[in-house]
């Protein structure tokens, strides 16, 4: 192995947490040659089949990300999925160091009684349908007038407003056409969306909330006897611009007046409720029970014994999201995440696997905006520069910066015939740029950025030419 070539490092996941990491090691002192895998044949991850539609703000943030990848400084290599198509022993042949940023796509658990009825749903699979995900079926089952949302953070609020929305106030976004016509054909009238804690304890950001105020034909409907505040409530409104903002828009929206309300679809605010059944008949969702809860004092709550029965026939829980294990790769089952320290992949007796990283919601787990992996970036590649180059990384040292050569294989086209041998079709930037271009295409007659073409195959032989 000769240490005049680049440090070779396999990047695996190609969302905002991959290309961030792509980015910030670039721009180190480290002469390193960068290869970003993606599991599907487009990058960009949550930001592309996370974020709601109807966020374009939100969405730009592609455009950040997109100038990353087309310096051309870091290779992406799509359409490669780690655990079936090579693992951590491959890469090792291939590359210096490895870091894992897949993210976490799963919904966390909800467990009561009657959450896998037929017609009961997690939110993280929804959000793929409507995104527009090529791992998800083109349909999905709408056909719920009342419908319950559980949770309290910013993707309750994202399924409830795409339920209550309008498709044809869809129509100036991406939203795939399969997924227009599903929700042209939803008879849903009324969303419900359930917070165990109050209305100080949410997670709604203040944006996100605003909007709910804002989509037309759709009333949102707050209930007085919802609204408690104990002393950690007023702590967590003093404390924070952004709950002091959250907790004024939910009270004035208790003081509209219901003859005011005369939208032919609403969506429901309910604080202080904890769902607890999911009620069924025939193997169906015919309903849900809630606890009243009540604060302690300190912003927590605890169940009254006063329950509830709300008549809705969907449930779709948005409690969080929860990390997949891969193989080979130390994780943690509670957590969800990968075992690390601060980004060093770590064995069960809490070892450094060498030259093996990890970022993003895959080692920290699902908490924080997409913003956040920047500086979470930055701390996994610190410590895979701090490795490789022996520096103590407190101080200027930089260390032997043609340290860390360990890989036999460390030739770029290497990994590429590897891959072929095993009949895997990669995609490239050059080629995800060809897809990317035909969606742009398809979106301009309408007046859209784009038009998601949805179809693993179909994207495949776009970027490939073949269509």
């Amino acid at each position: 192995m000769s240490s005049s070539r680049p440090l070779r490092v396999a990047i695996v996941g190609a969302g905002p947490a991959g290309i961030y990491a792509a980015d910030i090691l670039s721009k180190t002192d480290l002469d390193v040659s960068i290869d970003l895998f993606e599991r599907l044949p487009a990058p960009f991850g949550l930001v592309r089949y996370g974020v709601a539609p109807d966020h374009p703000r939100i969405k730009g943030i592609v455009t950040a990300l997109h100038k990353v990848l087309s310096k051309g400084d870091v290779r992406l290599l799509a359409n490669v999925n780690y655990g079936v198509d090579l693992k951590l022993e491959d890469l090792r042949q291939y590359y210096d160091a490895v870091v894992f940023s897949t993210g976490a796509i799963k919904d966390a658990e909800l467990p009561i009684p009657g959450i896998d009825l037929d017609g009961s749903y997690g939110a993280a699979d929804f959000v793929s349908w409507f995104d527009g995900h090529p791992d998800v079926p083109r349909t999905w089952p709408l056909e719920a007038q009342q419908v319950a949302v559980l949770g309290a953070g910013n993707v309750a609020l994202d399924v409830a407003r795409i339920l209550a929305k309008h498709p044809q106030d869809l129509l100036p976004t991406e939203i795939p056409a399969n997924v227009q016509a599903g929700l042209e054909a939803s008879p849903v009238t009324d969303v419900h969306v359930f917070a165990r804690r109050g209305p100080a304890q949410v997670k709604f950001s203040p944006l996100e909330l605003r909007e709910l105020g804002h989509v037309p034909d759709v009333d949102v409907v707050v209930y007085p006897e919802d609204f408690d505040f104990d002393e950690g409530s007023m702590a967590a409104i003093e404390a924070t611009n952004q709950t002091k903002q959250v907790v004024k828009t939910l009270t004035d929206w208790t003081l509209v007046d219901p003859s005011q309300q005369t939208a032919s679809r609403r969506i429901h605010l309910h604080f202080l409720q904890a769902p607890s059944e999911v009620l069924g008949a025939d193997g169906k969702v015919v309903g849900l029970r809630t606890e009243r809860t009540a604060l302690q004092g300190d912003g927590t709550v605890k169940g009254t014994g006063e329950l509830h029965d709300w008549p809705v026939q969907a449930v779709y829980r948005a409690v969080g999201y929860f990390g997949s294990p891969l193989p080979e790769i130390p994780f943690d089952d509670l957590k969800g995440v990968i075992s690390n320290r601060e980004g060093r992949v770590v064995d069960l007796d809490g070892e450094h696997l060498p030259g093996v990283y990890t970022t993003g919601w895959i080692k920290r787990g699902p908490v924080g905006l997409i913003g956040h992996t920047k500086s979470d970036a930055s701390e996994t590649v610190r410590h895979l520069v701090e490795d490789v180059t022996g520096a103590p990384g407190d101080g200027d040292e930089q260390g032997d910066l043609d340290g860390g050569r360990t890989a036999p294989h460390g030739e770029p086209q290497q990994i590429l015939d590897f891959l072929s041998e095993r009949g895997v079709d990669v995609v490239t930037w050059d080629e995800f740029s060809l897809l990317d271009a035909h969606e742009q295409a398809l979106g301009e007659p309408h007046g859209r950025q784009r038009i998601k073409v949805v179809p693993r195959e179909e994207m495949l032989d776009i970027a490939k030419g073949r269509r």
